[in-house]
């Protein structure tokens, strides 16, 4: 993150994070506040070598780290990381066929795990199909990666198609979201079809009219079929880079995550949040 981004990261988190200084001890600027919350999310390092990285107190850092997500999930979030309107339902589909081929697609969905440590309640329900415990992170990404539906928090050992039924982008398109009164006709070898808005995913979800996934491929799929699981894979990409974006920048979303899993969720809703932060002030992000 480039010094420009922090300051305005600290700027308008200033009034949520300010502390006051008393007589017994001067409190620690926002900055460095927010510098100690940023390595934290980074790194994923132990509170007490980041307490000495910067020279305060192991309970210091804790702090900033709970004061910072809050304010970021409280401020930042629900300003970054909403869900379309018409306008921008539009703008969406027109990025996703101009650049994909892709004519009403407006998204592309997946879920990742985040590893955690094993809670005390209900730790079995947290244990994942790969062997450890994790919470799942559901993200809705547009063509360039910015995440506009996100859902965090599930656990581990749910399938990717109920943690979508559980989810308040479910509730939202079946309320209307992705049903405006803009459709296309789409010419075909049987006639046009109209079709709305919609997202692409996985063979894992369920196939519905706004959510579209491959043809399963059991070898008699016809050259229709092909092309379209091909252009399809395609822009599926985008989800798959944008997540390795997001982990790649925020370490603790890779490594496993000690804290409780009320405060596990606050951070990985604002790396989310970051993320788009990020990318929206065009930082540069380095592969290796």
């Amino acid at each position: 993150m480039s010094e420009e981004t922090s300051l305005y990261l600290c700027a308008k988190r200033h009034p949520a994070m300010e502390k006051q200084t008393t007589n017994f001890r001067a409190c620690l600027p926002v900055r460095k506040r927010v510098a100690i919350a940023l390595w934290k999310l980074a790194t994923n390092r132990e509170y007490r070598s980041i307490g000495h990285l910067f020279g305060v107190s192991k309970s210091s850092v804790c702090r900033c780290v709970q004061d910072f997500c809050k304010a970021v999930c409280t401020l930042l979030a629900p300003e970054i990381i909403h869900f379309p309107d018409w306008q921008k339902l539009k703008d969406m589909a027109d990025y996703f066929e101009n650049r994909w081929g892709l004519p009403q697609c407006v998204g592309d969905i997946d879920g990742s795990h985040i590893p955690i440590i094993a809670p005390q309640e209900y730790h079995t329900d947290y244990f994942n199909r790969k062997g450890c415990h994790s919470i799942i992170l559901q993200g809705v990404v547009d063509g360039k990666g910015l995440v506009w539906s996100v859902n965090v928090g599930k656990p581990g050992s749910l399938h990717d198609a109920r943690v979508l039924r559980l989810s308040t982008f479910w509730d939202w398109v079946g309320q209307g979201g992705l049903y405006p009164v803009c459709t296309k006709n789409i010419g075909g070898r049987g006639g046009a079809v109209i079709v709305g808005y919609y997202v692409l995913g996985y063979s894992a979800y369920p196939l519905q009219n706004w959510l579209l996934k491959p043809f399963p491929d059991n070898g008699r799929l016809t050259p229709e079929q092909q092309t379209y699981n091909k252009k399809t894979s395609r822009a599926q990409v985008v989800v798959e880079n944008a997540f390795g974006r997001l982990k790649g920048r925020w370490h603790c979303l890779m490594k496993r995550n000690d804290s409780d899993i009320a405060l596990v969720k606050s951070m990985v809703l604002t790396c989310c949040a970051l993320h788009n932060l990020c990318e929206r002030h065009g930082e540069d992000f380095h592969q290796d």
